[in-house]
């Protein structure tokens, strides 16, 4: 593995930006405001409806608009002042427009739509930032440096390149740098998504944030903290969720000129016929209906409701979809990329193939599984898990060890029955581990021969070897491999034929294991050896040739690409927390096949939109026509305009429908 040359500048603390609507709040007061402006609204409307008198539910209405709009109302104002003219604003004047003439319903509902959307937003925004910056917690705070008088713990702000420092078993590394002394095994899944840890010894480069296995290591320090690997996906993160294009949906992108062409033709209405004479009760009537049949309510309502639609029905099938803005994002992907492991497979190795070796008379695969899982009980290596699954899942009853030593980087000796184990690595048991077990030349009469042969062609696919020997001699060789999720060939085939173009596999893990994953999924383009920003430069380059990328991945490694792109989707069970928030949504059942049902399902919601805003046009249209060129009552424009927006809402929820779901799914 490359060392990860991320940046030569040191990465240094910035803001995640803030909500784009709604700014200058904590998430927690808004998520108040839009709670008690909804439970206002619907105390008030059953009241309404069934005939209450005005004093039951008029102060329940006014409730509601005060909590949900003073918010909006606030940020319109202050829009205002810098000279632009927001949609939020127009909302809450359509809504007051609309209680001015009794219909409080409606101007209820528009208040508490956009209350909830902006706290949801503002909520999501502030989950994602205490993520990032939870990030840095995964460096450990303090650190032993070695010095000329002994040892002393300083903290990690305090280290200096050069320094040495002491990482002892189970403790996480505090700064990149490089081994000096000492054997172990380093999980860095974290930092390249390695399924497996990798050994470390004198000579080999580490990653703050690390996990270290059973052995101690001396590490020289090779960086400052503010420039470590983990320091750098920090910022990566950060910066592109800065220069991500704004997330706005569809109709947002024309609020400005659609506000100042209401707004500018209302104030018309009203003024010109007054500076001719023309009674003002009748001016002011008209261009009141003409605000209220022209104000966006329908245009509104044409596009949420297929897009929340769309996220309750993926939420019921293990989907969560974090706002409309994903949802609708969801279904713009043209390419796909996909991580390895965690995502494809089921990122824990397991036991794939059992080769049975001449070496030891009278030894199956169940005894010699027995015997390998009685040996590694004790360890806490992901590889002696997968021994011990693997002989539970046969059905076989391991033995507790009468003696146990574990070797960092090597493997494991055990007594077991009154015989010798030794559960390894092929370098040390087959090409010598200084005991003179396991030494030969290759050649006919190298009693390893056959083990070497079997080794080779394990590690050729891509698999881990692991070796057996009972008594001194060779008696199997376990494949390991991180198995493919059920499924995965027939996800990656339906996201194909959804974008057009064959999904690629990004990954940290080294290129054979990569190779063999994508052939088992019917993946044909691989980039293997990524670090995180390669996974950044990658997406970045398909974007700059036009296309809008579908990350999907679970790891911090994938955090600052699911950031990148156009739309990130993260595999929940196991997904790290960065990656959780920083994915706009997230599959919590790791079901695979989820993700091109939801891809499917938000492309079905765009086509609703653009059916709603269609119809919204033309009634908004022929009710302001008629507004015009002649005399429209107010009862029959607010008819017309209540009966449009009840329309466009209506089709919208058939996105609830389980058929939906199966037929995006199908």
């Amino acid at each position: 593995m490359a060392s990860p040359v991320l940046d030569d500048r040191p990465a240094t603390p910035s803001a995640v930006p803030p909500p784009l609507r709604r700014t200058g709040l904590s998430a927690l007061p808004e998520v108040r405001w839009a709670a008690l402006s909804a439970l206002a609204f619907l105390c008030a409307f059953p009241l309404d409806l069934a005939g209450a008198p005005v004093w039951a539910w008029g102060p329940l209405y006014a409730l509601c608009y005060a909590a949900g709009g003073w918010e909006p109302g606030w940020a319109g104002v202050q829009a205002l002042r810098e000279k632009s003219l927001d949609v939020d604003l127009l909302m809450v004047v359509a809504a007051v427009g609309a209680a001015a003439i009794g219909q409080f319903l409606d101007g209820g509902l528009l208040i508490v739509i956009f209350a909830v959307s902006g706290a949801l937003e503002a909520l999501a925004t502030r989950r994602t930032a205490d993520s990032v910056r939870g990030l840095l917690d995964l460096a450990p705070a303090r650190a032993a440096r070695v010095t000329d008088t002994g040892e002393e713990v300083v903290d990690i702000a305090g280290l200096r390149v050069g320094d040495t420092v002491l990482v002892r078993p189970g403790e996480r590394l505090p700064a990149d740098g490089t081994v000096l002394d000492g054997a172990s095994d380093v999980d860095q899944a974290t930092i390249t998504g390695e399924p497996l840890p990798v050994p470390k010894s004198p000579g080999d480069e580490v990653f703050a944030g690390t996990l270290n296995g059973t052995g101690a290591l001396r590490v020289a320090v090779g960086k400052d903290a503010s420039a470590s690997v983990i320091a750098r996906i920090v910022a990566m993160v950060e910066e592109a969720s800065g220069t991500k294009a704004p997330t706005q949906l569809f109709i947002e992108k024309i609020e400005q000129r659609y506000s100042v062409g209401v707004v500018a033709a209302t104030l018309a209405l009203f003024l010109v016929p007054l500076a001719f004479g023309v009674d003002f009760t009748a001016t002011l009537l008209r261009a009141m209906t003409f605000m209220i049949v022209a104000s966006p309510c329908a245009v509104v309502l044409a596009t949420m409701p297929p897009l929340l639609s769309a996220i309750a029905n993926a939420g019921r099938h293990g989907v969560l979809v974090k706002s409309a803005v994903a949802m609708e994002r969801l279904g713009e992907v043209t390419t796909v990329a996909l991580d390895k492991t965690g995502t494809l497979t089921e990122g824990a190795p397991r036991v794939a193939e059992v080769h049975i070796l001449p070496g030891v008379a009278g030894l199956d695969e169940d005894a010699v599984l027995e015997l390998a899982a009685a040996a590694e009980h004790p360890s806490e290596h992901p590889l002696a898990r997968a021994v011990v699954t693997a002989a539970r899942e046969r059905g076989l009853r391991p033995g507790a060890p009468e003696a146990f030593s574990s070797e960092p980087g090597r493997g494991v000796r055990a007594v077991v029955a009154g015989r010798d184990i030794r559960v390894g690595s092929p370098a040390a048991l087959l090409d010598g581990d200084g005991d003179g077990e396991g030494e030969g030349d290759g050649s006919d009469g190298d009693p390893d021969r056959k083990a070497r042969l079997v080794v080779a062609e394990v590690e050729d696919t891509g698999r881990t070897a692991v070796v057996v020997r009972v008594d001194g001699a060779t008696a199997a060789v376990l494949a390991v491999a991180d198995r493919l999720r059920a499924g995965a060939p027939a996800a990656v085939a339906a996201l194909g034929r959804l974008t057009g173009s064959a999904p690629t596999l990004l990954t940290g893990d080294h290129g054979r294991a990569a190779e063999r994953v994508a052939q088992e999924a019917g993946i044909r383009e691989v980039r293997a050896g990524l670090l995180p920003e390669d996974k950044v430069a990658a997406v970045r380059g398909w974007e700059r040739a036009g296309e809008k990328v579908l990350v999907v991945g679970d790891g911090v490694n994938d955090a600052p690409a699911l950031a990148a792109a156009h739309a990130g989707i993260a595999m929940g069970r196991a997904g790290s927390d960065l990656a959780l928030e920083t994915a706009d949504a997230v599959v919590v059942r790791d079901e695979l096949a989820t993700v091109p049902a939801v891809v499917a399902l938000s492309r079905r919601a765009r086509r609703l939109v653009v059916q709603n805003l269609v119809i919204a046009a033309v009634c908004i249209g022929a009710l302001v026509v008629w507004d015009l060129a002649g005399h429209l009552p107010l009862p029959l424009g607010v008819a017309g305009h209540e009966g449009s927006t009840v329309l466009v809402g209506l089709n919208g929820l058939r996105l609830l429908r389980e058929s939906a779901w199966r037929r995006a799914a199908g």
